[in-house]
């Protein structure tokens, strides 16, 4: 026999509720922390169709990013184009989830009202917003209307080939990629750079030399040269990217007034044994020769501890 966990919520009857038509129901089993309830209430309230819209369309105002987000799930299920005007103004959410969630939605909704502003969530920073703007576009059919648009589009789908051989009306998307969070993006983003063999690609080329991911650096080194940089002006380009680097003087403070700390702090994992190595001793001293003794013995210890890692720190390469 299975045991529920005191402390979880007992799932909701998601299937008496749609029986039922309790729309007030279904849209508080969003805030249950099973996505799996959630899932299902999005799809009961979608079988409702249109004796749930109005109250859907109200219940857009929540601040709670689960119900939203389920909402505007149930509002693509049931595809009534009342919901095109309000899920719009989900496009200003802060959240990427819920700006991905919206622009998936209008694509299964198919009124073309959305179209301006998917094509918008295009130059979106998210790599995922862009993506489900790339969706929805394609399921309404539109065509883009330059190359600059075109290459927006194969980003959002993350077609590298296709942004490939666009040539330079793919860099100013390419250089957008170059701002996402990801690390991955922003490294292919480089090396589709690369294989344009174009002078327009340099500046982007540069920004990615100050990117602060190694993998992404060493892309747009190789990428340089075939883009028209000279190679001397590489190391100067990587100069000027963030500089990462563990702290002397906290590796020093640590050290001396949580010794072995310091050099947990700089990645060194036996700082832990220096750490129980000290409290033992300490309280060792403390017992048998009193508190001035036992300071007067550990304050140079520690001292020499916070040199060393201090020199340690210093020692160690940028990132």
């Amino acid at each position: 026999m299975a045991f529920r966990p005191f402390f979880r919520p007992k799932p909701p009857d998601v299937e008496a509720m749609k029986r039922e038509g309790d729309i007030r129901g279904l849209m508080k089993a969003f805030r249950h922390p099973d996505t799996g309830v959630q899932w299902r209430a999005a799809e009961a309230l979608g079988s409702l169709g249109p004796d749930a819209i109005h109250q859907l369309i109200r219940g857009l105002r929540t601040r709670n990013r689960a119900v939203k987000l389920g909402i505007i799930g149930a509002l693509g299920e049931i595809k009534d184009p009342q919901a095109v005007e309000p899920l719009l103004r989900e496009f200003q959410n802060p959240s990427a989830e819920v700006r991905w969630e919206t622009a998936l939605a209008l694509g299964e909704i198919g009124d073309t009202r959305a179209i301006s502003p998917l094509v918008i969530s295009l130059h979106d920073q998210d790599r995922f917003v862009r993506y489900g703007a790339a969706l929805a576009l394609g399921k309404l059919h539109w065509i883009p209307g330059s190359d600059e648009e075109r290459a927006l589009y194969f980003l959002g789908l993350q077609d590298w080939e296709g942004l490939a051989t666009l040539g330079p009306p793919a860099i100013p998307a390419l250089d957008l990629a170059l701002k996402d969070r990801e690390k991955t993006v922003r490294r292919r983003a480089v090396e589709t750079l690369g294989k344009l063999r174009n002078e327009a690609a340099i500046p982007a080329i540069f920004r990615g030399l100050k990117d602060l991911d190694e993998d992404v650096r060493w892309q747009a080194v190789l990428a340089g040269p075939r883009c028209g940089i000279n190679i001397m002006h590489l190391p100067r380009g990587l100069s000027l990217r963030p500089r990462l680097r563990k702290s002397p003087s906290i590796a020093a403070f640590l050290n001396c007034v949580l010794p072995g700390m310091g050099y947990f702090y700089l990645g060194r994992w036996w700082g832990i044994l220096i750490f129980q190595i000290d409290i033992t001793a300490t309280l060792w001293l403390f017992a048998f020769a009193g508190e001035q003794p036992s300071y007067s013995i550990l304050l140079p210890i520690y001292c020499i501890l916070a040199v060393h890692g201090w020199f340690l720190a210093k020692r160690m390469p940028e990132i």
